[in-house]
């Protein structure tokens, strides 16, 4: 457990630990929303996954519904909080991140939630919110994003063990290209597939 944490964190945690799946969820959601858990619910995962491989479906799921849904609460507090929220908490960021979420959508949104620390993805989270992005939009790139993060964390564990942080940390950054690369070949790939679709109606 990282030294950083206060001792009401700790506690926690150390609730949440034992819990298994429900508290993968309670972690993943106070991380993505009011509070920050730095790698926690990585490491939560980790460690039931290789205690329990057969349930790591169920875990990295957990998780990454905890993540969605704590993401989603904040997005409504930013909206609700307006443009001067946004610029306190951004500061110097605010301008790139506007122009990045308002430009790019939902791949701009998807590509932040996938990239590593220290990457300020609240930071992102406040943009969607106060420049209203479409929730449905802004939903499902954190959706897809979650899964393949916690899923992937969940084989890592599976298939190195304890070894599984440190191969993430090392290799954060090829890891991170790699499931960017399949995330926008697999978008690519399911447009391509919506604009060859016959038009409603279309029998021929």
């Amino acid at each position: 457990m990282p030294a950083s944490l206060s001792g009401w964190k700790q506690k926690v945690v150390a609730f949440a630990s034992g819990l298994g799946a429900p508290g993968l969820f309670l972690i993943s959601f106070l991380d993505s929303s009011v509070l920050t858990f730095p790698v926690i619910n990585d490491l939560l995962l980790i460690e039931l996954s290789m205690e329990h491989p057969a349930r790591m479906p169920l875990y990295a799921f957990m998780a990454a519904l905890g993540s969605v849904l704590g993401c989603v609460v904040l997005y409504f507090i930013a909206r609700k909080g307006g443009e001067a929220f946004f610029h306190r908490k951004t500061g110097q960021h605010a301008h790139a991140i506007r122009h990045w979420v308002e430009r790019n959508g939902f791949v701009g949104m998807l590509i932040a939630a996938l990239l590593p620390p220290p990457t300020p993805f609240k930071f992102f989270v406040f943009a969607a919110g106060v420049f209203e992005m479409p929730l449905f939009s802004y939903a499902s790139a954190i959706t897809v994003a979650r899964l393949f993060r916690y899923f992937g964390v969940g084989y890592l564990a599976i298939r190195y063990g304890a070894d599984a942080m440190p191969y993430l940390v090392h290799h954060k950054l090829q890891v991170t290209a790699a499931v960017i690369a399949l995330v926008a070949i697999s978008y690519i790939f399911s447009r391509l597939l919506l604009r060859h679709r016959a038009p409603p109606g279309d029998v021929s």
